[in-house]
């Protein structure tokens, strides 16, 4: 979540209110799912909108910056300071074969039932049996493999 901005923060760099609306209407997103009713879901059901939420605020920054070059490099150094984005995630997108990576859970070892292993949405769609539905436990993902 980005920090609230009062009197005593710092201003934003300039270029900011271009893209001001758009944080917004992201921040908006992400409360109404903060606050929408997960009775009947799973615990981790009820985080998944919250991360994909997140995921697309982070994607949305870093095409910003990486792909269309649309904004500096101090705006984008303060969005992530701020919280605007997912500074370890985005580090993750630039390597190849994590250039679709939903969340960073989802290719930590150590949470998975098999020793060893990432998650089932990391497998490529061509590798899972035909008729096996591949759905994230962590976020919800329906796959996010380089190769699908």
């Amino acid at each position: 979540m980005p920090k609230i901005r009062t009197t005593r923060t710092k201003q934003p760099p300039e270029g900011y209110e271009e893209i001001e609306s758009i944080l917004d209407d992201y921040a908006r997103k992400m409360r109404d799912a903060e606050n929408e009713s997960h009775e009947g879901k799973r615990k981790s059901e009820s985080l998944w909108p919250i991360m994909q939420i997140s995921h697309a605020r982070s994607r949305y920054v870093y095409e910003l910056y990486y792909k269309r070059e649309a904004i500096s490099k101090p705006l984008y150094d303060w969005l992530l300071k701020e919280g605007f984005a997912d500074a370890n995630l985005i580090a993750k997108w630039k390597k190849p074969g994590y250039e679709k990576l939903c969340c960073l859970r989802c290719i930590q070892t150590k949470d998975m039932n098999y020793q060893g292993s990432t998650c089932i949405c990391r497998v490529p769609k061509a590798q899972v049996r035909s008729g096996t539905i591949v759905n994230c436990v962590h976020c919800g993902c329906r796959g996010c493999s380089s190769d699908s």
